[in-house]
């Protein structure tokens, strides 16, 4: 019976709970960053990474969040590194991508897993997301040249067309694939298409902790020993937590869940302000790792 909810909920988000392109122009409340152009030539990872979040190919809107998704840390924190296969889950229309891409394109392989639309029956949002993000793949080459996108069954998920890869990362999404009933799937088939020693990297809301499963079918959070107890029954180990996009002024307990705050912004202007002031829901960041082979840490353990 949750289904129509969050079908109607999905409809406002678009680009709310997924880690996609453009969010709500009017949300300018945010932090935002100074952009520059993408210098490629830069030697240090991290100065190169710093370029690719400042790029000017980046859109306005998707900079004025960077204040709350925190991606230089992020990334950093999940170990990525610039030579690395990096893939990214059901990227919508790539909020991450417009980072990812540009920033591995020189040396590394940046994959992004999008939906499949074709299929009767799926969400009407996942089309046109879906195309925003080809288009601005299309649009820039020299930045995005090396990209590839696979389409897959969020049913049945697979990614062995991405081949075995150093990273997985997924943003917001965990929450959609438990109220979907299929959650367990997705982490098997992470486990299944990292190679020995590769990264997973997860945010999402962040529930309390002892929130009931069906509390989370309402509100979009979940809680940390949840998302961990499907990682680590899909083989992975725990590595490391992170508080960098941690929110203590979000209490969680909204009318209309985690999409009562920004960007999504569901009650519209009734306390708007108050939501705003808010900001976007506190988040997990988990980094685990597939054991065997040579992994790669991060040094901000």
């Amino acid at each position: 019976m949750f289904r129509g909810l969050l079908v109607s909920m999905l409809l406002l988000v678009l680009t709310g709970c997924q880690s996609d392109g453009a969010s709500k122009a009017d949300d300018a409340s945010a932090p935002s960053t100074t952009a520059s152009g993408f210098e490629s030539g830069a030697d240090e990872a991290d100065s190169t990474l710093r370029d690719a979040i400042a790029g000017a190919h980046r859109v306005e809107s998707n900079r004025l969040r960077d204040g709350y998704r925190h991606p230089q840390q992020t990334l950093e924190f999940f170990g990525i590194k610039r030579s690395m296969s990096v893939l990214e889950i059901t990227p919508g229309g790539g909020w991450y991508s417009e980072i990812l891409g540009p920033w591995l394109n020189a040396e590394g392989h940046f994959i992004a897993a999008i939906w499949n639309d074709t299929v009767p029956g799926v969400p009407r949002y996942f089309a046109p997301l879906n195309q925003q993000l080809r288009d601005k793949i299309a649009a820039r080459p020299d930045l995005y040249g090396g990209a590839k996108l696979i389409v897959i069954d969020t049913k049945a998920p697979d990614f062995s067309e991405a081949g075995p890869v150093d990273a997985i990362v997924t943003f917001r999404n965990v929450h959609n694939w438990t109220q979907s009933g299929n959650d367990g799937a997705w982490f098997a088939a992470f486990f299944a298409a990292l190679k020995p020693g590769g990264v997973l990297g997860v945010v999402d809301h962040r529930a309390h902790p002892g929130t009931s499963l069906e509390a989370t079918l309402k509100t979009g959070y979940l809680t940390e020993e949840y998302v961990v107890g499907l990682a680590t029954a899909a083989g992975f180990v725990l590595e490391a937590k992170s508080e960098v996009n941690a929110n203590s002024r979000d209490t969680k307990d909204y009318e209309s869940g985690v999409w009562t705050l920004p960007p999504t912004l569901a009650l519209k202007e009734r306390d708007r302000e108050k939501y705003l002031a808010i900001g976007e829901s506190d988040r997990m960041t988990l980094r685990f790792r597939k054991p065997g082979g040579d992994a790669i840490h991060s040094s901000d353990d």
